[in-house]
């Protein structure tokens, strides 16, 4: 799973695999390690949520949870839907973006190791 941030947003980037543990599990995580001690652990996770009723993301002990609405993600898990994305509410002036992807093969990178478990590009072409 791939974490990206840039300025209010965030956007994880998974692999077929990575879809179906997903699925199978309910939950999916990964960590980025900066340093020796705990608290220089940054953990991001995504979990299926019965209780969700839209995109929400939950942020606390160095962890990134974003919950996604179950009959949202069946619906990911079982059709072409490529993305799931919502605006979340930080205050009446700040959104926090939110885009998870299915990752496509990268058709500019030949030598991309995730390639045989990315998700078929439509574009032949950059």
């Amino acid at each position: 799973m791939k974490l990206r941030i840039k300025g209010n947003s965030i956007r994880l980037r998974l692999l077929q695999s990575e879809v179906r543990r997903l699925s199978e599990a309910g939950t999916i995580s990964e960590q980025v390690i900066f340093g020796i001690s705990a608290n220089q652990v940054l953990r991001y996770a995504i979990a299926v949520s019965d209780g969700a009723d839209k995109l929400e993301v939950e942020f606390s002990d160095s962890q990134i949870l974003v919950l996604i609405p179950e009959t949202t993600a069946q619906d990911w898990f079982t059709n072409d839907v490529m993305s799931i994305e919502g605006k979340i509410e930080v205050d009446r002036e700040t959104r926090l973006s939110v885009l998870i992807e299915k990752d496509l093969v990268c058709i500019d990178r030949t030598d991309d190791p995730d390639k045989a478990d990315a998700y078929p590009n439509p574009k032949t072409i950059c």
